[in-house]
Order: structure tokens, then C-alpha cells, then sequence
């Protein structure tokens, strides 16, 4: 039989995650307030929950070259949706294929797969690769393709994979199903918690990515918004050495660089957190399960 908790243990229990709760969210009103709040005012008072001496300057700063932020934005979203959507179908049936205990080349492949976790070519060798011989630098693919498969994830959704019954798989080959329809029709819809916990980490990696565009990417046009936002921080730390070896009395007070790096996160960030609750329901059974070797 199950017994309510006594009120005392329950006013305990609901204590503790309020505290973590505050602990998660006061971080985030934080740096929203002082992406509001003028740099004086926070270099007099410091960080506060609520904005000091309200201003918009720091975002007016951010968003004055509002076109290139709207073209960077799509750009991360064109990068984002389709290294994701992608990167699902690809990883999941990688993954599918090592569950399947009759596959011949099951151990061989792992280990394929574990090698590059250990060990990689270097930076010089992978940056020869992919703009000399695949031909990937400038384009919108090269933000795409490097990250396409990580291994990681397929162990992830492959252990995931192994929990489900084989009598489902046996029962629908005697029916008559082919490998692909018993992935799409049986073993996707089986593992919607394994698959919405990847595509959160692999939209995260696409979303923040600035590595790419920095390395293969000349293109003022096709950079993604995390690269740009890192280009007008350091032009602003940029202008602020410049004039202080100048002499010009133009300095920290003059610019907003307190607020405005606390406004390129609101701006960068803001997506994520909006997608992240529709993930959340899935996310703790996705990672536990996929996680736990069966």
C-alpha cells in the first residue's frame, strides 16, 4: 500500500527542490537583469536579480547590424534543423544495426566506432581533409558534416535499442516485414525517449558550434550566429585597447561590454531554452536507459 509522506518530510522534500530550482533559474534571471542594466551601474553595485540603472544599450549595440543577425540566424537554424534531423536518421540506424545480435559484424564495428573516441588525426590533417579533398570550406556544409556522426550517441541509442523485446522484431519478420519497416515502424516509435534525448544533444552541439565557421568558413554570409556574436565581442575588446593605448578616454564605461555579453547569451541562448521544456519529458528516460548497459 502506498502511504503519504508525513507533512514534515514532505515540507522537507518540496524545500529541497524549490532550493534547486532557485539554483537552476537565479543564474539565468541573472544574466538576463544585467544584459538590462547600464556597465556603470554594474561596475558600481555589481550583478543583481533585478536591473540596475535599466538600459537597452547593450542590445541596441548587438542588434545595429540587425540584418546580419536575422542571415546568422537562419543560418544556425538552416545548420541546426538539418544536422539534426540528419544526424537522427543516421546515428539511429548505425545504431539499430549494432543492437541486432545476428549481425556478423557487430564487435568489429564497435570497436570502429570506440577508435575515434580515443584517438583523432590532429587539427592539421582534418582541416587538409575536409577543405582540400572534400572540398567543404565555404560552404554551408562543412557546419554540417564533421558532426554529423558522433559515436557517443550511437552507443547511446544502440543500448537504448537492446532493451527492446526481439520477440516484437521475430513476430514482424514472420509477418513478413522488412529490416526497414520494422525499424520505422516498430523500433522508432519504441524509442522516442532515447531519440528526442539525442536530437536535444545534437541540436545543442549544432547550435553552439563557433569551431567550424572559424576554421573553414570565409564567408561573411555563412556564418551562424554563435560566430557572429564572438566576432562583435572581440571587436568591441578590440576598440576598447585601441583607445586606451590611444589615449582617446574612450573605455569600459563608454562601451557596453559587461551587458553586452551578458545580451549576446540572452540572444544566443533564448532558442534553447524555449525548445529545451518539450525535450524535458523524455530527456531523464532517455539518458538513464540509453545509459544503463543491458
Amino acid at each position: 500500500m502506498n502511504k503519504k509522506l508525513p507533512i514534515a518530510s514532505r515540507v522537507v522534500i518540496y524545500s529541497i527542490l524549490i532550493l534547486i530550482c532557485l539554483i537552476c533559474v537565479i543564474p539565468i534571471i541573472t544574466v538576463v537583469s544585467i544584459s538590462f542594466s547600464s556597465d556603470m551601474a554594474i561596475i558600481k553595485e555589481g550583478y543583481g536579480v533585478l536591473p540596475k540603472d535599466f538600459s537597452l544599450d547593450a542590445y541596441k549595440y548587438a542588434l545595429k547590424d540587425i540584418e546580419a543577425i536575422l542571415r546568422s540566424y537562419g543560418v544556425s537554424l538552416f545548420v541546426t534543423v538539418t544536422g539534426c534531423v540528419f544526424g537522427l536518421v543516421f546515428n539511429a540506424m548505425i545504431a539499430y544495426v549494432l543492437s541486432r545480435k545476428d549481425y556478423k559484424y557487430r564487435k568489429q564495428l564497435t570497436i570502429f566506432l570506440i577508435i575515434p573516441m580515443v584517438l583523432n588525426g590532429g587539427l592539421v590533417p582534418t582541416y587538409i581533409w575536409i577543405s582540400k579533398y572534400l572540398h567543404l570550406k565555404n560552404t554551408i556544409w562543412v557546419m554540417i558534416l564533421p558532426m554529423l556522426i558522433v559515436p557517443w550517441f550511437i552507443i547511446l541509442l544502440r543500448t537504448f535499442f537492446s532493451q527492446i523485446p526481439s520477440s516484437l522484431m521475430e513476430a514482424a519478420t514472420v509477418d513478413g516485414a522488412s529490416e526497414l519497416t520494422i525499424f520505422v515502424r516498430i523500433v522508432l516509435p519504441l524509442a522516442k525517449p532515447a531519440l528526442a534525448t539525442v536530437g536535444m544533444f545534437i541540436t545543442l552541439n549544432y547550435w553552439n558550434d563557433w569551431f567550424l565557421p572559424l576554421m573553414y568558413v570565409d564567408n561573411s554570409e555563412l556564418y551562424n550566429l554563435q560566430y557572429r556574436l564572438y566576432l562583435m565581442m572581440r571587436d568591441v575588446q578590440e576598440m576598447i585597447r585601441n583607445s586606451a593605448s590611444s589615449g582617446m578616454g574612450i573605455g569600459i564605461a563608454d562601451l557596453p561590454t559587461e551587458s553586452m555579453r551578458m545580451a549576446m547569451c540572452v540572444i544566443a541562448a533564448g532558442p534553447m531554452l524555449m525548445i529545451f521544456p518539450f525535450f524535458q519529458k523524455y530527456f531523464v528516460k532517455g539518458l538513464t536507459v540509453g545509459g544503463v548497459k543491458g
